[in-house]
């Protein structure tokens, strides 16, 4: 267990979502300046942003594995990976909640459900890719809502969920949506196995 705490870079992981949250609810409402490539720019947030850095964690920590070993391994280290990731977005999400409770601020919402939604995305994404290619694919996702994520009036698109508000409740089903289907992806395809996309090739 000690092992495979280390090999996960858990303490690293503790100290990048603490982190992550703090100056999310420090400067998390500023605005960071991204062109709009459809529709009109929005107000893209550094909360918006430094989200993905728990599920970035997570994959980098995944990576470091030797992971034919771990195929072999008698001890379900695909299922501590997952209660590790899910463990991390319920802490979010109920830090998320408290600070709300707390100080009524609409940011601790955002970071609290991003966090978790990105962590579902790295779940999603790990057996497909690999916990490296995720690891990339994973960073292009704000991009991508930031460029293309508005509507008419600068309004966040329904599917761009990372940049609707924190009382958005279409928003925070989307994230737990995607939260359940990365859980359910590692659970049918297994982290331990080759990714899918080694498979087809």
């Amino acid at each position: 267990m000690i092992w495979w705490l280390k090999l996960r870079a858990v303490p690293a992981l503790a100290a990048g979502t603490t982190a992550t949250f703090l100056i999310g609810l420090l400067i998390g409402s500023s605005e960071l300046p991204v062109p709009a490539v459809a529709g009109q720019a929005g107000h893209f947030l550094v909360g918006h942003l430094i989200t993905l850095v728990p599920g970035v964690l997570l994959l980098y920590g995944a990576a470091r594995a030797d992971q034919r070993t771990e195929r072999i391994s008698t001890r379900p280290l695909s299922s501590w990976d997952t209660c590790l990731a899910l463990g991390t977005a319920a802490v979010a999400m109920a830090a998320a909640v408290l600070c709300h409770l707390l100080w009524r601020t609409d940011i601790a919402m955002v970071l609290g459900r991003n966090i978790a939604g990105y962590i579902g995305m790295a779940l999603l994404l790990a057996p497909l890719l690999g916990h490296r290619v995720a690891g990339a694919a994973l960073a292009t996702v704000p991009l991508i809502c930031a460029a293309a994520g508005w509507g008419p009036g600068g309004r966040p698109q329904p599917w761009a969920w990372l940049l609707h508000p924190g009382n958005s409740l279409p928003a925070l089903a989307l994230a737990g949506a995607t939260l359940c289907a990365g859980t359910a992806v590692t659970a049918l395809i297994g982290r331990g196995a080759a990714p899918l996309i080694a498979r087809i090739q």
